[in-house]
């Protein structure tokens, strides 16, 4: 299984010395999106920049294995909502990289469903445990719920 996307920059007015860091990014599904870099980083703020894609990526793969397993579990889920975040800081080599990533996931199970904490507990390490995106990254990932 392979997936693909297409980056696509254009060169476009700038300061002088400065360049644009808009770009569009159009994913296999056909889906397009306007990035830039992060504002921080001299881009455009109204646009995704790779730092929060890499954090959607993370959080959707997390609560993608998390709703399978509770489906498998047969725990009816009705809601799960991440406000994630990420932090930005020097890694052990001294590069700038995402240094920690915190996922804060709020499950509402269906009405007659109670999940203990420990049982939570158990699924969210599962689940993270088979995450395709956390078993490719090699920074801090921790999931607080």
């Amino acid at each position: 299984m392979g997936f693909k996307l297409m980056v696509n920059w254009q060169t476009s007015p700038a300061e002088e010395g400065e360049f644009c860091r808009d770009h569009s990014i159009t994913f296999g599904s056909g889906q397009t999106i306007q990035a830039s870099a992060a504002p921080d980083y001299k881009g455009n703020a109204q646009n995704v920049n790779p730092e929060e894609s890499l954090l959607a990526a993370l959080s959707s793969c997390h609560m993608l294995t998390f709703l399978t397993i509770a489906h498998l579990k047969r725990l009816n889920v009705t809601s799960y909502i991440d406000n994630a975040t990420a932090e930005l800081g020097k890694n052990e080599a001294g590069k700038l990289a995402i240094i920690k990533m915190v996922l804060n996931p709020k499950i509402v199970f269906a009405d007659g469903i109670n999940v203990d904490h420990e049982t939570l507990e158990k699924i969210h390490e599962k689940a993270h445990a088979n995450c395709f995106i956390a078993n490719t990254l090699a920074t801090d990932i921790q999931i607080k719920f």
